[in-house]
Order: structure tokens, then sequence, then C-alpha cells
């Protein structure tokens, strides 16, 4: 087997650096990205210090310019992508927002990060998968993205992880057959920077279902939902 080309987005710090380290340890070729270049290279470092070597690529998920350019540099230097993990994300609603006060611009900038960012770079990363047959799109959805249980509260975020769900739904369906498996999930409640450090969960828990649905057999499910490994509603 080919030794497989993985992109993680947003990963020089929690769970997007584990799903990195995690990828690496089982012989994957990890491009590991961020928008700080200073902040991207210091993880790499600190990675290879701890023995898991990783690349490193610049990029502005907003920026279809920067996304455009990590698509060259992939295929050109390696040829190849099996394996886009959609980590990137940010929740800019102020706290205690609700929908009827909710300023316009807090969901054109949430959704340019956590949907048009993804959106794009399947649109540059799927033909390069498609040419070999094989591709595991992983997208980081949210549980506060699922309609079965929507309630009040950080309405931008909900609505941009909504829509990721329907891209995930969607992209599944269109590469049915491809060898190309699309799956959504929820990391649930994390210590990072925006979990804080009151969450229950650890980075390691929160990488370990990334992982497992970016090295899927062929057989695996594709357009699902899921939190540790099991499937959840939409």
């Amino acid at each position: 087997m080919d030794q497989r080309i993985a992109v993680v987005t947003g990963a020089n710090r929690g769970i997007g650096l584990e799903i990195c380290r995690q990828l690496a340890r089982r012989g994957v070729t990890v491009i590991l990205t961020s928008r700080s270049a200073a902040k991207g290279r210091a993880a790499i470092k600190a990675l290879g210090e701890a023995g898991t070597d990783v690349d490193y690529h610049l990029l502005d998920v907003t920026s279809p310019v920067s996304i455009k350019a990590l698509a060259a540099h992939v295929a050109r230097r390696y040829g190849r992508l099996d394996v886009l993990v959609n980590n990137a994300g940010v929740m800019l609603d102020p706290r205690g927002s609700r929908m009827v006060d909710a300023k316009p611009k807090t969901f054109r900038d949430t959704l340019e990060t956590n949907f048009f960012g993804p959106l794009q770079l399947a649109q540059v990363f799927v033909p390069l998968m498609k040419k070999h047959r094989y591709g595991r799109i992983v997208n980081l959805s949210s549980g506060l993205g699922q309609l079965t249980d929507m309630g009040a509260g950080t309405p931008a975020y909900r609505v941009s992880k909504t829509s990721l769900n329907v891209l995930t739904r969607t992209l599944a369906a269109e590469l049915n057959g491809t060898g190309i498996l699309v799956n959504s999930m929820c990391p649930g409640w994390v210590k990072t920077r925006m979990g804080g450090p009151h969450a229950p969960r650890t980075v390691e828990q929160a990488a370990a279902t990334a992982v497992w649905l970016a090295t899927l057999p062929d057989d695996g499910p594709s357009g699902g939902f899921f939190r540790d490994r099991k499937p959840i509603p939409w």
C-alpha cells in the first residue's frame, strides 16, 4: 500500500494537533496546517522533539488563494492526497448571544471558517483523491449543530455546524462509489481553548474518532455523524 498523505487544518494546537500526532504514529504522512506560520512551526518542532515527524504548510481556510496554494503544493510534492481532516473552526458568538439580537457579520465570519473553508478544500482535493479512487474526508462538527437537539445559544456557531453536516451528507452522496468516504464527527466537550478548562474530555479522546474515520477500511461508512465511533442523530 502506498503511504497515505493527510492534511489536517487548524492543527497547531488542541484537537487538530492531537489528530496529527495520532495519524503520524500510524505511519501516515501528515501535513499540519495553520494560519500562523510561527505557531505552526512551533507545533512541528514540539512534535519532532517528542519523536513524531510531520510536515507543515501555511493555510488560511478563509482565503481561496491560500487554499489553492496548499493544493498546488500537495499535488507537486506528494502527487496525491488521501485524507482531509477539516478541523479548523471558530466560535465567534458573544457570550450568551441569541438569534434575535445576533449580528449578521457574526454569521458571515463564522461560516467563512466553519463551512466555506471545508467546502473549498473539498473542491480542490476531491479531484486529487479521485485519481487514486481513494479518499477520507472528516469534518469536525458539533452536537450544537444537531437539528434533533437544537436549542438556544451560540446561533452562528450552530448554523455553521449544521451547514457543515449538510456538506457531509451531500458530498458523501455525490461521491458514492468513488472510493471516497465523507463523514462528520462530534468531538464532545473538550479541554481546549474553545472548550475551556472545565470540559470533561481530553484532546486524546476527542481525536480518536477523527483518526478512526480518517483510516476507515474501504467498506466503512460514508455520510454519517459520529461520536466516540458510534452514530448519532443529525
